[in-house]
């Protein structure tokens, strides 16, 4: 039984995977490992430019008899799992901890059925407003990473991912109901990532333009009563909560899926309004506005791809 976390694999190296990967770089370059597939290894360069600083990372290409992970924490885009969990399949063994920080409300049931609810912590992260641009990534708030033990299976396995966060520096909290906390960021996500990625709005505009908050709030609304039927109670408040986070970060920063836009890549527009739609027909509740949100964004897509 693992009774102390030493390393943490990361798969995915972009703003949040660099973000967090720092950290834990700054308190013990040992501490971290970025796991890559033979053909990332050939492309990525040996150091990452985070914040201006050089970090040289140990990179790790995941073999059938490389030694298992402590403790792996998921940083990719939701379309990119199915291979991410390919990839990471080599190093996983029987007292592994897996963390997704994927956007969306499906991504630990996907890595229960391949590795073992045993294995498997609900969580994302919130509140940050690193921006990764043209090979660089910038931060200036590293928000928190928020977990916890859904599964009954991974009881007691929280607190030793606790345990490297508080001495890297990371923020992080384990709320009682981890579950309504992921419907709570999936509903913030459905509003802010696909309405930013239209308007080309940064933070800022959502702390102080009450048109791009009542667009944002149209498309959380249809998240609340899906919600409900699926035993998650949300709230309008919830909603405002959401702007006064806007407040606080970067006005700059901007959402995974406006970089996504902005550079030509595809979004994951189905992780959001796609999910919504599939929800809403599954209880019979009308999605109009995520309906049009995920045509736009599939136009939007195939521009600039």
């Amino acid at each position: 039984m693992l009774m102390k976390i030493k390393t943490v694999h990361i798969i995915g190296l972009g703003a949040v995977g660099a973000t967090y990967g720092s950290m834990l770089y700054d308190y013990d370059r040992s501490s971290v490992k970025i796991v890559v597939d033979e053909e990332r290894a050939r492309r990525y360069n040996k150091s990452s430019i985070i914040n201006d600083k050089d970090y040289s990372f140990d990179y790790v290409v995941p073999y059938p008899d490389s030694d298992k992970a402590e403790f792996i924490i998921i940083a990719v885009k939701g379309h990119n799992l199915t291979e991410t969990i390919d990839t990471i399949r080599p190093l996983v063994g029987k007292d592994t901890i897996i963390l997704s920080l994927l956007n969306g409300i499906t991504s630990e049931d996907e890595l229960s059925e391949a590795f073992g609810r045993d294995k498997v912590l609900h969580g994302f992260c919130v509140g940050t407003d690193a921006v990764r641009e043209d090979g660089q990534v910038k931060f200036t708030n590293s928000g928190k990473i928020v977990f916890g033990e859904y599964y009954p299976e991974v009881k007691g396995k929280a607190k030793l991912a606790a345990d490297i966060f508080k001495k890297a520096g990371i923020s992080y909290s384990i709320p009682e109901d981890i579950r309504r906390e992921m419907w709570w960021k999936f509903m913030m996500n459905v509003g802010v990532n696909q309405t930013s990625a239209i308007l080309k709005a940064p933070y800022g505009v959502y702390g102080k333009v009450p048109e791009a908050q009542k667009l944002l709030a149209l498309a959380c609304r249809e998240v609340i009563p899906i919600a409900e039927r699926e035993g998650v109670a949300l709230y309008e408040s919830d909603i405002d909560e959401f702007i006064e986070i806007f407040k606080t970060l970067s006005p700059e920063g901007k959402t995974s899926m406006f970089q996504d836009v902005e550079a030509g890549r595809k979004t994951e527009v189905e992780s959001f309004a796609l999910a919504v739609i599939g929800l809403g027909k599954k209880h019979g509740i009308p999605t109009p506005i995520n309906e049009a949100l995920y045509l736009m964004i599939r136009v939007l897509e195939q521009k600039g791809l």
